[in-house]
């Protein structure tokens, strides 16, 4: 995929596998098993201008009793500009015909704005993007928390995780990955946030994107720590969604899901994701 970052990590933690293995017994999920709410995109590409290439990987946020989503679009050359879209029913959407973020800044020229991540504290609505990060919806410890992506020097995308007391500037918590790739699994290549976590009573859980070594993105889950954010208590062994319809195959690039969006809705919860670089799809699951 089409992947940017800011920050390099150099090493690989020692993280140990025996004692993950050993809190998976005594943790269960906020949710239960994916399936599709909708067969078909739910958002596809549209007319000749700033999202004729693809619309994809969106953000969403509860608001004013609405879904509220913002997403990646592309046009024909290949920039990247934030669409702004909002559903009664987190199914049908309704979008605004002009992008709400266009790449303005010299850092943003190159390829666009791209990959948002969306979080509320009070009154105020944070947005993230290229970067490709997440922020923990809580301060922990009197600090916020954000996990984000980090390039090593093998080319492989780890995840870090970094604090902050004015959501401003930000310091790295650890030199090593938070959350590394594993060779051998289907998160051996790339190890990428996804929305913005849940804070439960088992921990902090967070939706995370794989990619193996051939770059098929599929969805994992993590659970940290909910009083210290750089520790693992529990990692899905296996993906919990992968590609399966045509169009989360073949697209501007193929064999992708790739979440970044999540909402609460009665008794389940609602993802939202970017398939194969081209459409937004939506997943739910039971809530628990």
């Amino acid at each position: 995929m089409n992947r940017k970052s800011s920050t390099a990590l150099l090493f690989v933690s020692a993280l140990s596998f025996a004692a993950v293995a050993w809190a998976t017994q005594a943790i269960s999920l906020p949710f239960g098993a994916w399936t599709r709410a909708s067969n078909e995109p739910i958002l596809s590409s549209q007319g000749s201008t700033w999202e004729s290439a693809g619309t994809f990987n969106p953000a969403v946020i509860l608001h004013n009793g609405k879904i509220v989503m913002l997403y990646r679009a592309q046009d024909a050359a290949g920039t990247s500009r934030l669409g702004y879209a909002e559903s009664a029913d987190g199914i049908h959407f309704t979008r605004r015909s002009e992008p709400v973020l266009s790449p303005e800044a010299e850092y943003e020229k190159d390829g666009g704005v791209e990959d948002p991540r969306l979080q509320k504290f009070g009154d105020t609505f944070y947005l993230t993007y290229t970067g490709y990060n997440t922020i923990v919806p809580a301060k922990i410890d009197g600090k916020y928390w954000m996990y984000w992506l980090g390039t090593a020097a093998d080319n492989t995308d780890q995840m870090g995780l970094s604090y902050s007391s004015d959501l401003i500037h930000w310091t790295e918590a650890t030199k090593t990955p938070v959350l590394p790739r594993r060779p051998g699994k289907f998160d051996s290549r790339v190890v990428e946030p996804g929305p913005p976590p849940i804070l439960t009573e088992q921990g902090i859980v967070l939706i995370y994107n794989g990619a193996d070594d051939h770059l098929v993105y599929r969805t994992g889950v993590a659970i940290f720590d909910s009083h210290n954010p750089l520790k693992v208590l529990y990692r899905s062994d296996a993906p919990i969604f992968s590609p399966g319809k045509e169009w989360e195959k073949v697209g501007q690039v193929p064999n992708v899901v790739f979440v970044e969006g999540m909402v609460p809705q009665k008794d389940r919860w609602l993802f939202y994701y970017g398939g194969a670089d081209k459409y937004i799809g939506i997943a739910e699951a039971d809530a628990r």
